[in-house]
């Protein structure tokens, strides 16, 4: 297990420096010095400040005047060593299901594979194909890999996302992709921690701190229980009384709440508002970009039910670089080593069929056209809607795709003229009308590390208004916003601190909107058309719209047709047998 650590120091008289080594005895992750002297100020394991408001002004503030033979404040943030994610029922599970494709009967002639789209669900998909031993061929559109993880490289060298992607320690099967990978060295892992913007005391933030000596599901209990700003005492008893029936009822339970809104289901449950207003706000924007009165409850006891149950679920790690190179180019490495192939810039113009409604090919824009033994999609739900042969639309199976729909994203990336003091080395919940999570990814992450100037990367949303507007209008909305999070650094007609650049990436149609009764909707890897199979976030799996849900989609999707092989076999030689008839 690799122990290296990433560390930024913040110097605030103006000179910063990065400074990257080994420290695998380190039981702490965040302090100060002064001068020779050395606290720990922000390590929190053991400390009274756990659950407490943490006032980030303060800490950066200190030694900012210049006080006769005293030094400058610099502040440090290290990555945390990975945590112990490999004896968690989950991981083992999805360890089981990788190694099923390694440990598979080899086929004596492997199937041609043909998958559209080189998002997480299609790479995955071809990976597990290559690793049982088939020829996955990944044919994506644009001339980028990653999808909603792709990212791209302006004039000045300078990357920006589609998204800010958070790989959580609750995500066994990406976990594990990275470790079959062997680039678990790839993610920098933050304190256990989830910290709210305080939007009634600018400036500040609230935390919830999991304590390493407590197993799950106690350490998230004595978070939520510690931390007394954003919710009473009152209100978290009455809470807790509403997740009751979650917490007896179990899976079943959490299935049935599909019908409900989060706010439906809060005032059913007698939860005051406040609850969330205060907290699942945040929350609702974070898990899919909307807000608690659209978001199916059922997303809300999925998420608490994966965070509270390991004791490293909520956990957070940020990929050390742009995803593209950092993780999808592996995965892409991987998949030709064993004799596949992908393609970029090759955009599916149309499914053709055979007269039996089965797939014939797929034909490209450019007029190429591609035939397989088997055909995937593994593109977004509306693009897929967007290709459906007329044949098939009355097919419960595909008719029912209609209810899903992609949410629309907007990501907005800002580079400033000077370091931010009112931040921090972690995922940050901003609690604003218009902004759902951020970071300053010149600290968070390795490759966008800056010593001198900050880069804020920011998920606007809800988007649905905003998504026509200008990029002007969008970055004038997120100043706006901004300056009352950092009341002391920022102002919107940046009197303060300066934009340097900026870049806003639109997604019109992200993850699948997961409102109110959408989950019967949602279609499983194997469609009734034989050789046609479907993979992406939005098919049926249990972790909804995410990263760990596009991997876990590519498996399933993956291990549908290993197990469909010889079937597929003797159609292809069906095939073949009726074109030597023909000729």
């Amino acid at each position: 297990m690799s122990q290296f650590g990433h560390v930024s120091a913040v110097n605030l008289s103006g000179q910063s420096n990065a400074i990257y080594f080994s420290n695998p005895q380190s039981t702490w992750r965040c302090g100060y010095h002064m001068g020779s002297r050395q606290t720990n100020a922000l390590s929190f394991r053991g400390s009274d400040s756990i659950g407490h408001r943490f006032r980030i002004p303060n800490i950066h503030s200190v030694g900012t005047r210049p006080q006769k033979d005293v030094c400058p404040l610099q502040v440090f943030c290290i990555d945390y060593p990975r945590p112990d994610l490999e004896s968690t029922a989950n991981f083992l599970e999805a360890a089981y299901l990788s190694s099923s494709f390694r440990t598979s009967p080899r086929p004596d002639k492997p199937l041609k594979v043909v998958i559209a789209g080189a998002g997480l669900a299609g790479l995955s998909t071809a990976k597990y194909l290559a690793d049982a031993g088939h020829k996955p061929l990944l044919l994506e559109a644009r001339d980028v890999l990653g999808g909603k993880v792709a990212a791209w490289k302006d004039d000045d060298g300078d990357w920006y996302e589609t998204g800010l992607h958070i790989f959580f320690g609750a995500y066994p099967n990406v976990q594990n992709l990275f470790g079959e990978l062997g680039i678990n060295d790839r993610l920098q892992w933050k304190e256990h921690s989830m910290i709210f913007a305080m939007p009634n005391k600018p400036g500040e933030f609230s935390r919830f701190d999991f304590p390493e000596v407590l197993p799950a599901p106690i350490n998230g209990i004595w978070a939520i229980l510690k931390n007394n700003e954003m919710l009473t005492w009152p209100e978290k008893v009455k809470f807790a009384i509403g997740l009751l029936p979650a917490m007896i009822g179990g899976q079943a339970y959490v299935e049935a709440q599909d019908g409900l809104s989060v706010k439906d289901w809060m005032r059913k449950q007698g939860v005051p508002e406040r609850v969330t207003t205060e907290v699942f706000i945040a929350m609702s924007k974070a898990l899919n970009f909307i807000n608690p009165d659209e978001l199916s409850m059922q997303c809300i006891l999925i998420a608490l039910n994966r965070f509270l149950q390991e004791k490293h679920g909520s956990k957070m790690a940020f990929l050390d670089g742009n995803p593209p190179e950092r993780l999808c180019l592996p995965i892409t490495k991987h998949i030709e080593s064993l004799g596949g192939e992908v393609r970029l810039n090759s955009r599916i113009k149309k499914i053709e069929l055979n007269k039996d409604g089965t797939v014939k090919s797929f034909l490209l824009t450019d007029g190429n056209v591609i035939e397989g033994d088997a055909y995937v999609f593994a593109t977004p739900v509306d693009i897929f809607k967007l290709l459906l042969p007329e044949d098939w639309k009355e097919t419960p199976y595909f008719r029912k795709l209609e209810k899903l729909v992609g949410v629309p994203v907007i990501n907005v990336h800002i580079w400033f003229d000077r370091k931010l003091r009112n931040t921090y080395d972690h995922l940050l919940f901003s609690r604003s009308p218009l902004l759902s999570v951020y970071a300053d990814m010149s600290v968070t992450c390795k490759e966008y590390y800056d010593p001198n100037r900050s880069m804020l990367e920011l998920v606007f949303a809800p988007a649905e208004e905003w998504i026509s507007c200008s990029d002007a209008e969008i970055i004038d909305a997120t100043m706006k916003e901004l300056a009352k999070l950092f009341p002391d650094e920022i102002s919107a007609d940046q009197s303060k601190a300066k934009i340097l650049k900026y870049h806003v990436v639109k997604t019109p149609r992200s993850v699948y909107k997961t409102v109110p009764n959408c989950e019967p909707c949602r279609p499983l890897q194997r469609s009734p058309v034989e050789g046609f199979y479907l993979a992406g976030d939005y098919t049926k799996q249990k972790y909804l719209a995410s990263m760990e849900g596009a991997v876990l989609s590519g498996k399933l999707c993956a291990q549908a047709i290993v197990q469909d092989s010889e079937l597929l076999a003797s159609r292809r030689q069906r095939k073949l047998a009726g074109a030597s008839v023909v000729a």
